[in-house]
């Protein structure tokens, strides 16, 4: 980026490691699919930190073992509404659907029965089922948020049954190498942080500990370093290479649930945070384990995403950090709009672009370079979508109000089309055309 950029970036790095008394604090800016800013405050041990120190993941581990349960989905081995109990039977809570777990939404506890799983050595599979027959479930499934690490244990397992293997062997096979992520694994390999605690009212530092977690590891077992987890940012932003399609991880950023309910700022799509700031829609996550700290978030629209990594227990406003070092590289660096070109379109395609009225509401159908066709008001928001060919002559509503919803295009003998079907809607090319089957018919006298 520019030396300007670079510095204003750098500042701020400098200024959180300073003030919050970071033992070593790392940043990175991602653009176009790449690391195009890094920087790094404080020592581990005697050196400064570099992009290949490995720290400790966190939470950030739960955006990986969704990506694992979605590749599932994709492949058709699940449903998103199917009940656990279909895939992991014999649970008390087996009536919670995937997507719930997903979520945050499956009203499991928040941690898992006993000693505190992040600095305790974690049990296995048997015995975490066996701490939850009673009092798994706090809330009703469904009925709002309640971020819950047992979830994602449970997820892992998910995980781990269908493909016959451990859930880090999967990850590594399916998600980490084909991006590849190749130094970020479940123990520390090679150069790494160690994490501490930092003293309240003194300048010094208590090592922390940490375990293996056990059946609990999918919830935040993961190291890596800023070289990987800016591939992780780049891929959640929508570069994502033959792991997901771009279509499934744009679900997977779309909220499903809010986590403050009276002016949403965060919420939770499918395994991924959804923060809203400054006008921005960002999708990322937040990780936190004993001695660590880590956040990255990516604004998909832009394409621009910062991500942060820490070895201190608290104190960093690691959050924050990540929207400041994304908004002024944006701010100072606008992303340039993708370069316009011409396109080869269907002549039939092309034939059903133009001014169509749903009643006497004027309405605009165009077609995107990208293949889709979008279905617009001409005055106004009102309820416009976009909608991908399922097949011919009929489309599949990808947003908006008709988000799922099937198209289809009525022709009359000749084969031209003179109406479009939209969830029962009968949009013609005039208002309430007589050749279209406008539902409920048309008064004789016509308009007068």
């Amino acid at each position: 980026m520019l030396d300007t950029t670079e510095l204003a970036l750098y500042r701020r790095l400098a200024h959180e490691q300073s003030v919050s008394r970071a033992p070593s604090l790392l940043a990175a800016v991602v653009r176009g699919g790449e690391v195009v800013w890094s920087g790094a405050r404080g020592r581990v041990g005697d050196q400064r930190p570099d992009d290949n120190t490995q720290y400790r993941l966190g939470s950030i581990t739960k955006t990986m073992i969704a990506t694992a349960v979605m590749r599932l989905r994709d492949e058709g081995k699940l449903d998103l509404t199917d009940p656990l109990e279909r895939h992991l039977p014999g649970t008390a809570f087996g009536s919670v659907t995937v997507a719930q777990l997903l979520s945050h939404t499956s009203g499991l506890t928040s941690e898992s029965p006993g000693q505190w799983w992040e600095r305790a050595p974690g049990a296995d599979w048997a015995a975490l089922v066996a701490s939850l027959e009673k009092g798994a479930t706090k809330l009703r499934p469904g009925f709002k948020f309640h971020y819950s690490n047992v979830g994602y244990g449970v997820l892992g397992e998910l995980v781990a049954r269908h493909r016959e293997r451990p859930w880090f062997d999967v990850v590594r096979d399916e998600i980490l190498t084909p991006l590849g992520m190749n130094r970020t694994t479940p123990h520390p390999e090679g150069a790494h942080a160690e994490g501490f605690a930092v003293h309240p009212f003194a300048d010094v530092l208590l090592p922390e500990k940490w375990p293996d977690a056990g059946a609990m590891a999918p919830a935040g077992q993961l190291w890596s370093t800023i070289t990987d987890l800016g591939r992780w940012t780049s891929f959640l932003g929508g570069h994502t290479g033959d792991v997901l399609s771009a279509d499934t991880v744009d679900e997977m950023r779309t909220m499903n649930t809010v986590d403050d309910t009276e002016v949403w700022s965060t919420g939770f799509g499918l395994g991924l945070m959804v923060v809203r700031y400054q006008g921005r829609h960002l999708a990322g996550h937040t990780g936190s384990m004993p001695g660590f700290l880590a956040a990255t978030l990516v604004d998909p629209r832009s394409g621009t995403g910062a991500l942060c990594l820490a070895n201190s227990t608290g104190g960093v406003g690691i959050t924050q950090l990540c929207l400041d070092l994304l908004t002024t590289a944006d701010d100072l660096e606008p992303a340039l709009p993708d370069e316009w070109f011409p396109s080869t379109v269907d002549p039939e395609l092309l034939a059903l672009t133009g001014l169509w009225h749903w009643g006497p509401s004027p309405y605009f159908l165009r077609v995107q370079g990208d293949g889709l066709i979008s279905l617009n008001p001409a005055v106004g928001a009102g309820r416009a979508s976009r909608f991908r060919p399922e097949g011919p002559d009929t489309w599949i509503g990808l947003d908006g109000y008709y988000a799922g919803e099937t198209l289809t295009v009525g022709r009359d003998a000749d084969g031209t089309a003179n109406h479009l079907n939209l969830a029962t809607f009968i949009f013609s090319r005039t208002p309430y055309d007589p050749a279209a089957p406008i539902p409920g018919g048309l008064d004789e006298a016509g308009w007068r």
